[in-house]
């Protein structure tokens, strides 16, 4: 099985075009799927769509946030004697994706990539709902956000059909497991992975599927940290033996770095991969790819996470590349799609 190189999602470009083009050419024959490059003022994620929640009719904001570290991020509750709906909501997902899908089209036509999916990021329905009203109202009112979310997946799969693939980005989940004690990670990760399961099944029968699990990466700085793979292994198990058969889970994106952390490179940091189970048509991508790290530095780490796992890892930055100058991200790409080749 060769390997590929996986884009998660931002990039930094002034259009949507210029973010494909540069995918495609950063990763030559090397990539399965592409963005539409979360351009403009979606490159640091659900940011805008929550600043923009102060401007809603049911929502009050009390507590300010300027998003300068994740202690800093703004708050808000219901609007006394309102009820907040999934039609009073509008996330912009399938606007987004629909603008963008001819783009999308023209440019699969012109590089003789038939094989070629157009990748939708997705977040979390807690997520969502999390960093809107904080940990009281989070379960609370995290229903209304996948009602909205699986309109606009449903919305997006009518027009795009096989050509998507949608990537349900989750980092709360992630890091509350890295959080919980040793004998309890397990239970919540099984708790945990129910609600992603049931955000997937409001997306049609067959809808294409990724995941990518993450540790945050607001201001190119994480949220959490893995001391090893363990927490990974145990949510992403927990996820695949309650996913919905007949949408296609096709990969499972892991952070094993962030920030400007170079990649690991112990091998009892990779070992827990041994017991991944994802399923003989799910890819497990391991974000190591670090510009940070040297090319032989990130060479071993792709043989250890490959060793563990027991077949070639796919590769991938652990994050959207947005949060880092053109430069850098493009030094990333570059040498992510060296990882796919035979050393020189």
């Amino acid at each position: 099985m060769s390997r590929m190189c996986h884009f998660v999602g931002s990039i930094p470009a002034k259009t949507t075009e210029d973010a494909m083009r540069s995918m495609l050419d950063w990763a030559g024959p090397h990539v399965r799927s592409i963005t539409d490059g979360e351009v403009g003022d979606r490159y640091h994620w659900i940011v805008n769509l929550i600043n923009g929640f102060s401007e809603h009719p049911d929502l009050v904001l009390v507590r300010k946030g300027d998003w300068t570290s994740f202690d800093d991020t703004p708050k808000y509750r219901v609007r006394r004697g309102h009820t907040l709906t999934a039609d009073a909501l509008d996330l912009r997902h399938d606007t987004d994706a629909l603008a963008a899908l001819p783009a999308f089209r023209k440019l699969r036509a012109e590089r003789g990539r038939d094989d070629l999916s157009f990748q939708v990021g997705i977040p979390g329905d807690l997520d969502l709902s999390l960093f809107t009203f904080g940990p009281a109202g989070a379960f609370q009112h995290r229903a209304v956000f996948r009602e909205v979310l699986g309109r606009e997946m449903r919305r997006v799969h009518a027009e795009a059909g096989d050509d998507v693939i949608f990537q349900i980005e989750v980092p709360v989940e992630l890091i509350f497991v890295c959080r919980m004690p040793g004998p309890l990670r397990a239970a919540m990760a099984g708790f945990l992975a129910g609600g992603v399961a049931r955000l997937a099944r409001e997306a049609p029968a067959g809808a294409r599927f990724g995941l990518h699990l993450c540790l945050g990466d607001l201001n190119h700085e994480n949220l959490g940290k893995l001391s090893d793979a363990r927490p990974f292994v145990q949510l992403a198990n927990a996820l695949v033996r309650r996913w919905p058969a007949d949408r296609p889970l096709e990969y499972v994106h892991a952070p094993f770095t962030g920030g400007t952390d170079p990649a690991p490179t112990d091998r009892a940091f990779y070992a827990p991969l041994r017991d991944l189970k994802l399923g003989a048509d799910t890819r497990f991508v391991a974000g190591l790819v670090q510009e940070t790290s040297s090319e032989s530095d990130l060479r071993h780490a792709v043989e250890l996470a490959d060793a563990a796992h027991g077949q070639p890892v796919d590769v991938a930055a652990s994050c959207g590349l947005a949060r880092r100058s053109p430069e850098d991200a493009a030094a990333n790409a570059e040498l992510a799609r060296r990882l796919c080749e035979p050393p020189a």
